[in-house]
């Protein structure tokens, strides 16, 4: 099977967005009551945020050096983060309907920019049409395979328990025995045992039918692929082959992301995903790049990072660099999904306990590596959070005071860079050095050779690397921040005639990062 990614991936950086609490139009009519706008987000309240809101900070999310929009779920939902759909083929209204999807897709395409949308193929809402006539309808539902349910439960004619308290829920659990599934409490198998997400039997050739349809009206539509919920909890593989071909068949540069927290090279083989959100890599930057600042207590609210995140150094740190950038096909690697947040897990700066050092270094690490780098909204200035809901506070955009305008600046600056030079995009991948808490790496192409360098101590530091490619070269320090000033780099030697001899000496000041690029000596 060859990989056959796609290549726009490559030269992406995403901007991931919670539609409801991102931006606002007063072009789009809210009906009801919203809660306030700066007020502590909660579980289950609405914003009011929508995609006009969206296109109407474009500029914004240019200035981010983003090329690339990823939407958390658009489709019709009684959820603010709309996880839980029941019209996969409406725009929720909340959000301006399909006509404002319609809107910001030209609008983004016009500039350049793909747009990714959030798939929920797993399970569904309790509101979705074909679930509810089986409420309302019972066994004789015609819709009732499409969905797990205890059989016997619903020849007796007892109601599902679709609207369980949790008192009620708890003593159905007591009663069922520990172990039992959410088809002993509920009457049908529900996502997490949770009654409001009942489970999808996508081994039904109309449910089957009925997903590939709706992945294909979207493409059609002009979304330029998929991010995938949960995917791995629909267990047959031939699911996602068959959706990869119907997609890929419609845009042949159709981008399918899966949500996977952890390393699965082999679901990567050119068949079913293009790539995996790269959490792997996640944990390793904010482990280095963090160190003493991490906040293990903000860590532990989340499970994958109560697990996996740890305080680097930079040895450490650079074996689960070679790691994570070797496990998977260089046509993989080249357009995974790294992040360094996302709405499902605490906010950066609050995971490194405020420190505004540390989102300067990680920015650097994630946008000189192999992969397209995405942005969680609010990052770029600075927002704090811890998990969700916390994460997913409204962009403050009335109180440009709070805003953290050079990070910011740092932002798209080097995300201009990466997009200048194909090295930093597209280049092979070296380590060069790893000592104490500095790590130093090549990114090269036949056009460019890019040193990032990358000192995550307390103390000044000086590393020594050494480049054979770059003999009879300079390294130059890119002005990114008003930091590189205080960037030494010497040559360590000269050759016979006088030209460097690809051994270079970088004295960093602390929690400092650079990005050294190649010249031509003298």
């Amino acid at each position: 099977m060859s990989i056959d990614t796609p290549a726009w991936v490559r030269d992406a950086v995403f901007y991931q967005i919670f539609p409801d609490r991102f931006a606002s139009s007063v072009r789009v009519r809210k009906p009801g009551r919203l809660e306030a706008w700066d007020a502590p987000p909660s579980h289950f309240g609405f914003k009011g945020g929508d995609l006009l809101g969206v296109v109407e900070r474009l500029d914004h999310i240019a200035s981010t050096g983003a090329n690339a929009i990823y939407l958390n779920p658009i489709f019709s939902s009684a959820s603010n983060h709309r996880y839980h759909t029941y019209d996969y083929l409406a725009v929720d209204p909340l959000l301006g309907g399909d006509a404002a999807l319609r809107e910001l897709l030209d609008a983004a395409h016009a500039r350049g920019m793909r747009v990714i949308l959030d798939g929920v193929f797993n399970h569904a809402s309790r509101g979705f049409w074909p679930f509810h006539h089986v409420l309302e309808t019972g066994a004789g539902s015609p819709y009732r395979d499409w969905f797990h349910y205890d059989h016997e439960w619903l020849e007796s004619g007892r109601p599902l328990r679709a609207y369980a308290s949790d008192a009620e829920l708890a003593a159905a659990a007591a009663h069922a025995g520990s172990g039992r599934s959410a088809v002993s409490r509920l009457g049908y198998d529900a996502w997490w045992g949770m009654p409001a997400l009942p489970k999808l039997n996508t081994d039904s050739p109309d449910v089957r039918e009925y997903l590939f349809r709706v992945a294909e009206h979207w493409i059609r539509f002009g979304a330029d692929g998929w991010r995938l919920d949960v995917p791995l909890e629909i267990r047959d593989e031939g699911f996602w082959r068959e959706f990869r071909r119907r997609v890929r068949a419609i845009d042949p540069e159709a981008y399918l992301l899966a949500e996977v927290w952890h390393e699965g090279p082999e679901y990567l083989q050119g068949d079913q995903y293009d790539a995996f959100m790269n959490y792997p890599l996640t944990y390793a930057i904010i482990g280095f790049t963090g160190g003493p600042h991490v906040d293990l207590r903000v860590a532990a609210q989340q499970n994958e990072y109560r697990q996996n995140v740890r305080a680097l150094d930079a040895l450490a740190f650079a074996e689960r660099l070679d790691h994570v950038l070797g496990v998977n096909h260089p046509d993989v690697t080249a357009v995974q999904f790294n992040l360094l947040g996302s709405h499902d897990t605490p906010r950066f700066r609050s995971l490194v306990g405020g420190d505004p050092g540390s989102m300067y270094l990680a920015t650097l690490v994630q946008m000189t590596l192999p992969g397209a780098p995405s942005i969680y909204y609010g990052d770029e200035i600075g927002m704090a959070g811890e998990h969700d809901p916390d994460c997913r506070r409204s962009f403050p955009w009335d109180h440009p005071e709070v805003w953290d305008t050079a990070l910011l600046a740092y932002i798209g600056r080097v995300a201009t860079l990466r997009h200048a030079h194909r090295a930093l995009r597209d280049g092979g991948y070296r380590r060069l050095a790893a000592d104490g808490y500095v790590v130093a790496y090549l990114r090269m192409d036949e056009a460019d050779a890019f040193v990032a360098a990358v000192n995550a101590g307390t103390s000044a530091s000086e590393v020594a690397i050494e480049v054979p490619e770059l003999v009879g070269r300079e390294l130059l320090v890119e002005p990114i921040d008003g930091r590189a000033a205080s960037v030494v780099v010497t040559a360590a030697g000269e050759n016979d005639g006088g030209s460097s001899t690809g051994r270079f000496s970088v004295s960093l000041p602390p929690r400092t990062g650079a990005l050294l690029r190649a010249g031509t000596a003298g």
